[in-house]
């Protein structure tokens, strides 16, 4: 006679096997998906506004609305490096003291200035006042943390036994020199 608790592990692992596996390569499909077409999203915001050297109110909310498409949750970063050229003086107080080379120095500009700055309370949304402009030679980038937990997440940390709230959040970073002042 056969020992029962091994039919119960059994078929324990025979739903595991037909139930659960499929669910979880469904999942990370859908997972992969969504990390695509946010990726996506943000490749094409990010080149958006370094080709036409501004960033408007009504760029940055159809950005976060195809975000919002994923499912997912997004902390948005927005970084504006400003380059700036410094002559070299020996003697800053003496002009003739010039070395004949300059410096360069990037002035950076984050989220809140430049959120501050569009969503000012002066101003109708599509007034030119409310855009961010940037110059040809400045970098624009973009970095994006996932806040949220995906199904995927879950359903791996249930078959690996493991908590999905000890890894670190995604981030995903894209940019570049501004190309173009299109304002």
């Amino acid at each position: 006679m056969s020992n029962p608790l091994s039919k119960i592990v059994a078929a324990l692992l025979v739903v595991a096997l037909i139930v659960l596996f499929p669910a979880v390569q469904s999942a990370e499909r859908a997972e992969n998906i969504s990390v695509l077409t946010t990726y996506n999203t943000m490749v094409q915001f990010t080149d958006a506004v370094r080709n036409k050297g501004y960033l408007s109110a009504g760029m940055f909310e159809d950005f976060v609305r195809e975000l919002a498409v994923s499912g997912q949750v997004y902390e948005v970063e927005l970084e504006h490096r400003h380059k700036k050229y410094h002559p070299e003086y020996d003697d800053p107080a003496d002009s003739s003291t010039f070395q004949e080379q300059f410096s360069v120095i990037y002035d950076s500009y984050y989220t809140e200035e430049l959120l501050g700055r569009l969503f000012s309370n002066t101003g109708a949304i599509g007034d030119t006042d409310r855009l961010y402009k940037l110059e040809t030679g400045d970098f624009f980038s973009v970095a994006l943390t996932r806040r949220s937990v995906s199904l995927y997440q879950v359903l791996a940390g249930f078959l690996q036994a493991s908590s999905t709230a000890g890894r670190g959040p995604q981030t995903m970073y894209y940019g570049g020199m501004v190309l173009n002042e299109d304002y």
